[in-house]
């Protein structure tokens, strides 16, 4: 059995083993392929039956070339997968789920703290001699936000958005959710009470009572620019937006617009919608605007669950009872 790691370099800059895909055949791990070469990803996967892909696409015309029997993605998102194309030629898509819960949640809280407290500007410049050279005991140069008695909004309220709200709980803010859902479909993301973090509303509610905004909703088309001119209008003013979600939920040149005129007081965003950044995105040189390169999901811990499910993923396939498979495929003899 032949599998193929077409980009293992942000799941694996070299602190993990690969040593648990290894025993399943020859394995070969590039840490980069060219997404925009077909005819090289093609080259690449040869004649391997097993391909393992983050961001690298797996067309149609790449199946149509190679020998797939099963593709593996090191993360939750498949659509660089033609899953339909994969469903037709018997070939199963798996993917990681809920491997991050914990480190996206505690990330949302860190941009919001940075927000707060603006702890590396501090540093900076105590480093840069303004501590020493200060004729009080001590200075700020932002205002700092204490969190308890305020109130956080989040949108998107399923494993991650209740993590993001039992650590604002424990600051001491009040919690309220939107969901679609409510309560979520999936009884396995209710680990605790949901109705014990938070208190389940409108949208519009959301928006006018929340002092903190935080985005944990999947990216569909019902939530694509759900963070728009119109909605922010019906926020308080002063608002703070986190997004460590998706980058396409927000319009990006309405916040833009919002924080620098001072109707959003600051943002926190680890994405988005184009990534990389591109050199014109307008949040670059919006004011208050904190932007960290989709990095919530890389703690060591959640990569070695990418790496540990992913190799679950091809032993269940070999097993013959594949799990975690995102689309419906045909069996074939």
């Amino acid at each position: 059995m032949k599998i193929v790691v077409l980009d293992g370099y942000t799941e694996n800059p070299g602190d993990l083993d690969w040593g648990c895909l290894e025993t399943f055949g020859e394995l070969t791990v590039y840490d980069r392929t060219d997404v925009t070469d077909e005819d090289g990803i093609i080259s690449r996967i040869g004649d391997a039956q097993i391909v393992v892909t983050n961001k690298t696409p797996v067309t149609r015309r790449v199946m149509d070339a190679c020998q797939i029997r099963f593709i593996a993605v090191l993360a939750t998102g498949y659509n660089v997968v033609d899953c339909d194309c994969a469903g037709e030629k018997g070939i199963p898509v798996s993917n990681v789920p809920a491997y991050g819960t914990a480190a996206v949640g505690q990330f949302a809280i860190a941009l919001l703290l940075e927000i707060c407290h603006h702890i590396g500007h501090h540093d900076q410049t105590v480093k840069a001699g303004k501590w020493q050279n200060n004729q009080d005991w001590c200075y700020w140069d932002y205002p700092l936000i204490e969190l308890a008695g305020k109130t956080m909004g989040i949108i998107g309220f399923g494993r991650i958005g209740q993590t993001t709200g039992r650590i604002a709980r424990a600051l001491g803010m009040r919690v309220l959710a939107y969901d679609k859902n409510p309560a979520g479909s999936d009884p396995a993301a209710m680990e605790d009470s949901a109705l014990a973090i938070a208190e389940y509303t409108s949208l519009d509610r959301l928006l006018a009572e929340s002092d903190v905004i935080a985005l944990h909703c999947p990216l569909l088309p019902d939530t694509e620019g759900i963070i728009n001119r119109d909605t922010i209008g019906k926020m308080k003013d002063g608002v703070i937006l986190i997004n460590n979600s998706r980058g396409p939920l927000i319009v990006e040149k309405d916040l833009a617009d919002a924080l620098n005129c001072g109707k959003v007081r600051a943002a926190g965003l680890d994405v988005v919608s184009a990534e990389p950044v591109k050199a014109d995105n307008p949040l670059l040189t919006a004011k208050n605007c904190i932007i960290t390169p989709h990095i919530s999901w890389a703690s060591r811990e959640s990569r070695q669950r990418i790496m540990d499910c992913t190799a679950e993923n091809i032993r269940s396939w070999l097993d013959g009872t594949p799990v975690n498979v995102v689309n419906e495929y045909r069996f074939y003899k």
